[in-house]
């Protein structure tokens, strides 16, 4: 695949800031839930001048018994054998209209996750105006994967803590606990605790946010069950048993999964590409089926890049392509990424040898990298 070519300067980081919290974080447990991540443009740690150390070293779970929560464990029990029958009836029973009814809420939902709730309001990589938002949060609403103002400072705390006590889904803990495991437990309480400590006054202050996040418990309802439900019947007659099982049911489920999948296996299989000494890394299954979120190794090193990945093809990333087209049209606008030679410099000196060529208002973004991160105007493009 070619470079991404991204219009604009190709100015970089100026000079090396002070790396003494990478060298206080080499000599402290991981259990302690210190910083280790990064959100946003600046954080010391993805500075393209800072210190290599050994993260693989630091990030190991501690050992505790989990608290069940068997309300969780019941309904997802029941939603994972629902979804089998729902595929099963998905290939002997369903109308054809009602396989591209669930491909359309597929969609729609994932792009309400990777687009709004991630690279919008969790990282803000780029900005939107109210239509867009509106469109963004009605697809998150579809999605169902909790009101985009928790999944985003969720989404924070991962990041700015990753793989400690604090990581909500702590892929330290293994496979199932971060595919699935950590909704079916009680939250560890350093995740409770890191939570409250990141600024989320960003997301507060978005009223189409905020309504959401209020009105969410009927909002819900409506667009992940009630609607998809109900459609398929009024619409073209489908049976009530297709309409919940394959519309509903199985498209939440394989949604999910897919999902998850980000926080599993792209946290364990594939190439690092850009730092080796994190457990995020490049798999481009998990990016064909979540449009473009299993970039992942890139994405943890420079998480305010609108693209999460380096390149700039749409092949297996639709959520950059949908961003495109709203910027061309003016909806989305101050799209960021990242300079080709910074990219580089961050390969030969972290990589691990796989490269096929070679959160933007954080506390802790300095005023010197904000000077020198990549606008993207596609709009003039």
């Amino acid at each position: 695949m070619p470079p991404n070519a991204v219009p604009g300067p190709s100015n970089v980081l100026a000079t090396c800031p002070e790396a003494e919290q990478l060298t206080q974080l080499s000599s402290e447990n991981a259990t302690s839930s210190k910083q280790t991540g990064v959100l946003f443009e600046g954080d010391a740690d993805t500075n393209d001048c800072a210190l290599d150390v050994d993260v693989k070293k630091l990030k190991k779970a501690e050992k505790r018994k989990l608290k069940l929560v068997w309300r969780n464990i019941i309904l997802f029990g029941y939603l994972h054998l629902a979804a089998v029958y729902g595929g099963f009836l998905l290939l002997t029973q369903a109308k054809l209209a009602t396989v591209v009814f669930s491909i359309f809420l597929y969609t729609a939902g994932m792009i309400g996750i990777t687009g709004g709730a991630h690279r919008l309001w969790a990282h803000r990589s780029y900005k939107a105006k109210w239509p867009l938002r509106l469109i963004l949060v009605t697809f998150n609403t579809i999605a169902f994967q909790d009101a985009a103002f928790h999944w985003a400072r969720d989404h924070r705390v991962h990041h700015k803590f990753s793989e400690t006590d604090a990581d909500p889904h702590n892929a330290t803990r293994g496979f199932f606990f971060s595919h699935v495991g950590w909704l079916l437990c009680k939250k560890h309480p350093d995740v409770v605790a890191k939570g409250k400590s990141l600024d989320v006054s960003d997301l507060r202050a978005d009223r189409i946010l905020m309504f959401q996040l209020k009105h969410y418990f009927v909002l819900m309802p409506l667009a992940c069950f009630i609607l998809p439900t109900i459609i398929p019947i009024m619409c073209w007659n489908e049976s009530l048993l297709c309409s919940w099982f394959v519309a509903t049911m199985f498209r939440w489920c394989f949604q999910l999964n897919m999902t998850w999948l980000v926080n599993s296996a792209a946290h364990k299989f594939g190439g690092r590409p850009y730092d080796k000494n994190i457990n995020p890394s490049q798999s481009p299954y998990v990016s064909a089926v979540t449009f473009g979120e299993g970039w992942h190794n890139y994405h943890h090193v420079f998480p305010w890049d609108y693209k999460t990945a380096e390149w700039g093809k749409y092949t297996l990333n639709m959520t950059t392509a949908f961003i495109d087209f709203f910027a061309k049209i003016g909806w989305a606008y101050e799209l960021k990424s990242v300079a080709p030679e910074t990219i580089e410099r961050r390969v030969r000196r972290t990589g691990d040898g796989t490269h096929e060529l070679w959160g933007w208002g954080d506390k802790d973004l300095t005023s010197e990298d904000a000077q020198h991160v990549l606008f993207v105007d596609k709009k003039a493009a």
